[in-house]
């Protein structure tokens, strides 16, 4: 289902925060529990991965994450500040000392000059500590998009579990 590269990637994700007692959760938009499903196609995921937010919708966002519903009409919920707050809901909402979160364009559609598709804000976020934002413009079609960004979002994941 997923490549080798993600495979080994999300091994490495459960390998690194097991070995330091860490928990992650997951709240994704655009890519639609890939990052989870990645996580959890591994063996042992079990001592790792507490929970998913798959929040799709604006409201899913404001219900289970508690992202303001003020930030998202102000921003639009394609902003890095929309993924900062879903990561610390996701903390908020969960037992996880590491949670990623991840809303974008995908495409084909939705996109426009300022928020071209592809344009992805992932946010991690650790327990007691800080929110780190990243933004990328991501090349390819709606599937290009979505690996790229569960690819970079264990990255991130990881480079937590390490910190």
């Amino acid at each position: 289902m997923f490549a080798p590269d993600l495979i080994r990637l999300a091994e490495n994700v459960r390998d690194t925060l097991s070995a330091r007692g860490l928990w992650v959760a997951t709240a994704e938009s655009c890519t639609g529990g890939l990052i989870a499903g990645c996580l959890t196609a591994v063996a042992g995921s079990s001592a790792v991965v507490d929970r998913g937010f798959v929040t799709y919708t604006n409201d899913a966002k404001v219900q289970m994450l508690g992202v303001p519903a003020d930030l998202i009409a102000r921003l639009g919920a394609v902003s890095g500040p929309v993924a900062a707050a879903m990561a610390q809901g996701a903390l908020a909402h969960s037992r996880a000392d590491i949670a990623v979160s991840v809303t974008g364009i995908a495409g084909p559609g939705g996109g426009t000059d300022a928020k071209p598709v592809g344009l992805v804000h992932l946010g991690v976020a650790h327990r007691g500590g800080g929110v780190r934002v990243e933004h990328h413009v991501f090349p390819g079609d709606r599937e290009a998009v979505r690996l790229a960004t569960v690819s970079r979002a264990l990255e991130l994941v990881l480079e937590a579990g390490r910190a």
